[in-house]
């Protein structure tokens, strides 16, 4: 066979819609008989630092026209409708640029291609870093990254930096960038499996489809943005092409293979892959059709001993935005600046939520809600403390030491969350709830002494906890995950701290909190809503 090179993802056009920052930072000098695009650093500074404020603050105006489309189809549950509807009231609030849209303001990444033409004369990864740096510095986000010491002695950064910067070259006389910012709830919902050549027939992809979606849950913030992708030359290229797809930057691939082996769209496939998700009846977070409003799924070529299979999402924080540097000056996706015209003139029509006074000792809090069935949605007045992984990890050194679990942690039902900072003249930056299944160990324990025998936060859980909650008569409430934002600046009163402030967003928190939305998902009869739905 002759030599033939393939473009491994041979995108065919690039339809985003772009603003122009500048025409500043960027010149043409001739060299020789080559015309080279020279990029002051600062123009790198500048994109990066526009980059993340625009993607924290801003979603892209297809995903807010996804949400709609779930209000609009009568098809939708309830359950559906409320949850798009409050993400789209959750875009209208992140859009002023005080709360962002999700308190997991993420991690940083930068995926750039710089044309062999474009000259900076310095480590770019240095100038992008410091964008992010700014950004993260003078904006009211989250410091999420931490730092190791030793193998075991880990710090928080507070900057919120290392940012994951990947620079790749290429032809040509212009520089693009796909900016993310990733939060650990979707991130943590990558998944790659490592398969053979016996998956490749139509009923075991579809029986293994079928299986694996059901590993996603909730917990990552549906509805989702999903990437399937099939194949890869090895595991690494394989995930990378599911994150790169599930921000749609694969969107323009072919839709059919070659001999050459590129990359391929199948969009059979991704409609196959999209009936499963809706049959699913996972939903929008608490049962229904929206467990993604779409998919895409790509097919590459492989080692023929070996098929890695990944699988990925972009979650409702749909937190991806494109950029360019061309001869004509530095360029930035533009995103949607009006989300509330993707708003219904009324609300979707919902059953009244059970109102539930946290304020109440313990014991009626609990008799009360053992008065309702999983499902039942509530509206939340009263303390909430907040709480998260360290901080359950220091209350069981107490424990464990033979002191007594803090009162704090017996009197009030405990929100796992972690929160953004505060803008100045409000109470509470962005904050909503954080992944539940990672608190699911602490749960038998801390309820054998008292605590945690309400807890609220995102995503199902093991059946430790059910089985926990069956035993001590404690229960779990579902909050929507993805509106930080208008929980911040609707329903929360104040915020204060009263344990471990030097855990920075870890701390244990105090919070007053209104009309808190939350849906009973464990109860104490050995009830789940999620086990539920499995059957």
């Amino acid at each position: 066979m002759e030599f033939r090179y393939q473009d491994p993802y041979p995108i065919q056009k690039d339809d985003t819609v772009y603003k122009k920052l500048t025409s500043d930072y960027v010149k043409v000098e001739k060299l020789g008989d080559r015309e080279i695009l020279t990029v002051d650093p600062k123009g790198l500074e500048l994109l990066a630092e526009e980059a993340m404020a625009d993607v924290s603050f801003m979603l892209r105006s297809s995903h807010l026209e996804s949400l709609k489309r779930i209000i609009d189809d009568p098809e939708a549950t309830d359950n559906d409708r409320f949850v798009a509807y409050n993400l789209l009231q959750n875009a209208a609030v992140a859009v002023e640029g005080a709360l962002p849209s999700c308190q997991d303001t993420g991690t940083a990444i930068v995926m750039g291609k710089k044309g062999e033409n474009v000259y900076t004369g310095v480590d770019d990864g240095e100038f992008l870093s410091r964008g992010i740096y700014n950004t993260y510095q003078k904006r009211n986000l989250r410091y999420s990254q931490v730092v190791p010491l030793t193998m075991f002695d880990e710090k928080n950064s507070g900057s919120n930096l290392p940012a994951q910067i990947d620079i790749y070259a290429k032809k040509g006389d212009y520089y693009e960038f796909l900016f993310l910012t990733k939060g650990g709830g979707s991130a943590n919902k990558t998944f790659l499996y490592q398969k053979t050549k016996s998956l490749l027939n139509e009923k075991s992809l579809e029986e293994f489809i079928k299986e694996k979606i059901s590993d996603l849950g909730t917990a990552a913030c549906p509805p989702y943005h999903l990437a399937l992708v099939i194949g890869g030359t090895s595991a690494e290229a394989n995930l990378a092409a599911v994150k790169k797809a599930s921000a749609k930057y694969y969107d323009n691939l072919p839709t059919e293979g070659n001999e050459a082996g590129q990359a391929f769209r199948d969009l059979e496939w991704e409609a196959k892959v999209q009936k499963i998700c809706q049959e699913s009846a996972i939903g929008a977070q608490f049962g229904g059709k929206y467990l993604t409003h779409d998919v895409r799924v790509i097919r590459l070529p492989r080692h023929a001993a070996s098929c890695p299979v990944g699988m990925g999402v972009s979650c409702s924080a749909d937190r991806n935005i494109k950029g360019k540097i061309t001869k004509d000056g530095i360029f930035l996706e533009q995103l949607e600046q009006d989300p509330k015209r993707f708003l219904p003139a009324t609300p979707p029509h919902l059953e009244e939520a059970v109102e539930v006074n946290l304020n109440k000792p313990m014991p009626e809090i609990l008799a009360e809600l053992s008065k309702y069935p999983i499902k039942t949605r509530l509206k939340l007045n009263g303390t909430l403390i907040v709480a998260r992984d360290i901080a359950h990890a220091k209350i069981k050194e107490i424990i464990d030491s033979g002191k007594p679990m803090p009162e704090y942690f017996k009197n009030h039902p405990i929100y796992y969350a972690g929160p953004a900072k505060t803008p100045e003249g409000m109470a509470s930056g962005s904050f909503g709830p954080t992944t539940a299944g990672r608190m699911d160990v602490y749960v038998d324990e801390f309820q054998s002494h008292g605590g945690s025998m309400i807890m609220l936060a995102k995503g199902n859980r093991s059946k430790d906890v059910t089985n926990a909650c069956n035993k001590y008569g404690g229960f779990y409430l579902g909050s929507i995950g993805g509106p930080a934002a208008i929980l911040a600046k609707d329903n929360i009163v104040s915020v204060d701290v009263v344990d471990f402030p030097e855990l920075g967003m870890e701390a244990v928190r105090k919070i007053e909190v209104k009309d808190f939305p939350a849906f009973i998902i464990t109860d104490d009869k050995g009830n789940d809503f999620f086990a539920d739905l499995a059957h």
